[in-house]
């Protein structure tokens, strides 16, 4: 791992990237207690590490996004909740990348919102 995604993701954790990856996590074990909720509760874990580290990551797609099962579950998590989280981190984007020094943040917002919108079928992975 390069030197400036390690002190990205270090500044990322102290300034909000910590407590944003706990309340996903908290997030996915309650919606876990539910059997209906585990697909949905596991989305949220995929997002809380995603969360935690992302300099140096990246979402791609997987061969199962294209199945009926995932688009089903896409639909539900953007009607749900998916939404909600994608405005969030457009918001906080866009308030970031006002200035010169936090603009690395707010790209980094940016790169969630896709996974944010539709977690199922994507898959994260280290940037190559």
């Amino acid at each position: 791992m390069r030197l400036d995604n390690i002190i990205g993701n270090i500044l990322w954790l102290i300034f909000g990237g910590f407590l944003s990856a706990i309340c996903y996590f908290i997030g996915g074990a309650l919606l876990c207690l539910t059997i209906v909720g585990i697909p949905f509760g596991l989305q949220c874990f995929k997002l809380g590490i995603f969360i935690l580290r992302p300099f140096g990551l990246q979402a791609v797609q997987t061969q199962s996004s294209s199945g009926c099962l995932s688009i089903l579950l896409n639909i539900l998590w953007l009607l749900w909740t998916g939404l909600g989280i994608a405005l969030m981190h457009i918001i906080f984007g866009c308030l970031l990348c006002i200035t010169i020094v936090l603009f690395p943040f707010g790209l980094q917002h940016f790169k969630m919102v896709e996974v944010a919108l539709l977690p199922f079928g994507k898959k994260i992975v280290p940037i190559k």
